[in-house]
């Protein structure tokens, strides 16, 4: 995806791209793969790739959701900031946390942060089944991508919203992952408000978001241990 496409399809989202984000991103490109030299963050390191497989996929969120009408949002699993990152740079005004167990992937973050200067940035390098006491019933958005399957991304994720706010899973063609997950969306106080399938391009093939409300909160004896949620799943 060359720069000027990239432009054209985040117009699409209905979002703007100003001289400073464009920027934001330049920085973020180059440093990806500089840092990916050392330290392997992604296996996508191609310039027009990073624009449409990272920066333009991460951005598909908002198909979804109009983020200017919430407080807070978390992605966990984030790894090299995807899509929570690229997020931030978009709507500064979100408070977003990007959490992730990989410290090295945190200490990049951290640097990026301070090359592209956004602030209501926080960082976390910790288990997100460490976190869920810490910020039960919190977000406004949690959302995950390419992380685990939907079934344990579900429960982990759920906790950490509010009631009557949302889990947005950011998945792929897998339809069957997401029938296997309605079970765990029930018993965890949710109900799938909408999926939204489409063609990120022919390349990379079909994408699915999954936008799940959460119509109950959670209380503190219904968090599971890990162990628990990956042995015997709802």
């Amino acid at each position: 995806m060359k720069i000027n496409e990239f432009i054209e399809k985040v117009k699409e989202l209905g979002l703007e791209t100003t001289d400073e984000k464009l920027k934001q991103l330049e920085i973020y490109a180059n440093f990806l793969r500089e840092y990916n030299e050392h330290t392997n963050l992604t296996a996508i390191t191609n310039i027009k790739d990073i624009y449409l497989k990272h920066f333009y996929d991460s951005l598909t969120l908002t198909k979804v959701i109009d983020l200017n009408l919430c407080e807070n949002l978390l992605d966990f699993g984030t790894g090299a900031g995807f899509p929570g990152m690229v997020i931030k740079i978009f709507f500064p005004s979100l408070k977003v946390t990007l959490l992730d167990s990989n410290n090295k992937k945190i200490k990049f973050l951290t640097e990026l942060k301070n090359k592209i200067h956004v602030d209501n940035l926080e960082l976390i390098n910790t288990r997100v089944e460490s976190f869920r006491n810490e910020r039960l019933n919190y977000y406004d958005v949690v959302t995950a991508r390419a992380v685990t399957n939907m079934p344990v991304l579900t429960e982990l994720a759920m906790p950490l919203v509010k009631e009557n706010k949302y889990f947005i899973a950011m998945k792929g063609s897998n339809t069957e992952e997401i029938d296997n997950s309605k079970n765990v969306i029930s018993k965890m106080h949710g109900e799938i408000e909408e999926i939204n399938t489409f063609l990120l391009s022919e390349e990379t093939g079909m994408r699915n978001i999954i936008k799940v409300k959460k119509i109950k909160e959670t209380t503190l004896s219904e968090l599971r241990p890990y162990e628990k949620i990956i042995k015997k799943p709802y």
